[in-house]
């Protein structure tokens, strides 16, 4: 166990654990947005209902996410100072946007919309909490400027040392920051839609619930989901194409080829390599299919990572420029096979709902399929981040500055291995206390019609979660 091993580990941890709940906010309270925006069409009571008791599992995800992001940013000064320092004052500027625009204003109408349901008009009301989903979003944008500067560095110049801005505009011009932010919201939006219809899915397995409310709630997930796993297809192939000229070794582990490819390009549908050796043990190719995901046409050759493990040689030095081929492959695949699994379960459970015949309902083995489903978001979303990040290798911001000079001089295998423990665990009793509460708050269920006499209190009147 070294020191950098031990910060690369608590990096991952943290950046994971918060990840987690960035996308599951933004989805969630877009499908909130979405509930209460039917209300005040519609008037219907039910959709006024909805809104309320998704609001609260949104609630939880943001808390969490606020609290985990503090943690995050916490370890970048632990750990990583030397990084800090590089990149401070690229970051500085977008960061600050971030806290003192996007947050401020996500932060203070979300407090608007839980404590004024019945002080302001109704379409005063919606119009905080799409106030709130554009702040997330805005949020989500600054935050991937600056990750996009790492993946791939503009305006700027480099003076004693540190990378210094020279174009502030540049940065917000940046193809990549594009790519990843249209990668990143459609795919909270699946993820909200997901969570929405899956936990609704799972309430309608028990006896004794509001069937009526919860295959609504079931429905609108899925047309939420049905979106955006289609949008987020899209926007990870034109983030994945950028790919071949940014990070072209990145690319070339995505599809576990080492040699060049030739023309036309045959992709590796299930590989392992042996990393130590640069070779492949063995992998099933489909011909042309590369040369058409690369370029859009069955021609096109690809670059091996031998190819740009020389060029980046020639380039930078000598060094080995090979990042973890077996997890990029492999969690390439996980993301895409989940995004598709999502695209297709919305589509299907649309269709299996449907009012002339909604088998959906009636059948528990599809039922448990749909809760089941809840957790792919999550494991697609990981995956994506795993590629954007150790793909990177051995920089943390490209071309420019490495992984070993980034970590803090001062830090101990001793500090790092308490303060890994202390996250674990601190990560652990967040992740209990979040599904304890969702729990909880799917088994209360909604509240209760206004005009009935048996109506509980209003969830967002005192106890928010009912504690």
């Amino acid at each position: 166990m070294d020191i950098v091993t031990l910060a690369r580990f608590q990096f991952a941890m943290t950046t994971i654990f918060h990840f987690f709940f960035v996308p599951f906010s933004i989805g969630t309270a877009l499908v909130v947005a979405i509930m209460e925006t039917g209300f005040v069409i519609t008037k219907k009571e039910q959709y006024r209902r909805m809104a309320k008791f998704w609001g609260n599992i949104f609630l939880l995800s943001f808390a969490v996410g606020v609290v985990t992001g503090i943690i995050q940013e916490f370890q970048f000064g632990m750990n990583w100072s030397d990084y800090s320092r590089f990149v401070g004052d690229i970051f500085g500027a977008p960061l600050a946007v971030e806290a003192l625009l996007a947050f401020f204003m996500e932060s203070t109408f979300l407090g608007l919309w839980i404590f004024t349901w019945e002080r302001v008009n109704p379409k005063l009301h919606v119009v905080f909490i799409w106030l709130v989903t554009i702040a997330s979003m805005l949020s989500a944008f600054w935050i991937l400027a600056a990750n996009s500067f790492m993946q791939h560095p503009v305006g700027y110049t480099i003076r004693n040392g540190r990378a210094e801005m020279t174009d502030f505009g540049a940065l917000l011009i940046n193809h990549q920051v594009w790519y990843e932010f249209a990668h990143v919201i459609t795919a909270a939006i699946t993820m909200g839609g997901i969570i929405v219809a899956g936990l609704a899915a799972f309430r309608l397995l028990q006896k004794n619930v509001d069937r009526e409310f919860f295959k609504k709630s079931l429905r609108v997930g899925l047309v939420v989901s049905l979106f955006g796993s289609v949008a987020v297809l899209g926007a990870g192939d034109l983030q994945m194409k950028a790919l071949i000229e940014d990070q072209p070794m990145k690319f070339a582990a995505m599809e576990g080829t080492y040699d060049d490819t030739g023309d036309p390009a045959a992709w590796t549908l299930i590989a392992w390599d042996n990393e130590r050796e640069h070779k492949q043990v063995f992998g099933v190719q489909v011909p042309y299919i590369l040369s058409i995901l690369a370029y859009g046409k069955p021609s096109g050759a690809i670059k091996g990572m031998d190819h740009v493990n020389k060029e980046l040689v020639e380039q930078y030095g000598d060094r080995d420029y090979y990042p973890p081929v077996n997890v990029l492959f492999w969690s390439f695949r996980i993301m895409a096979g989940f995004g598709v699994l999502m695209l297709l379960v919305s589509a299907l459970g649309l269709f299996l709902t449907r009012k002339k015949r909604p088998i959906l309902y009636e059948k528990r083995w599809l039922l448990w399929i749909m809760g089941l489903t809840t957790f792919t978001p999550f494991i697609a979303n990981t995956s994506g981040w795993l590629i954007t990040e150790l793909g990177r290798y051995p920089w943390t911001v490209y071309g420019l500055f490495t992984i070993e000079d980034s970590v803090s001089p001062n830090v101990s295998v001793t500090s790092l291995l308490i303060s890994n423990t202390v996250y674990f665990l601190l990560f652990s009793t967040l992740a209990i206390t979040m599904i304890t509460l969702i729990r909880r708050e799917l088994k209360k269920g909604p509240e209760l019609p206004n005009n009935d006499k048996t109506d509980s209190a209003d969830p967002f009147d005192r106890e928010v979660f009912g504690a």
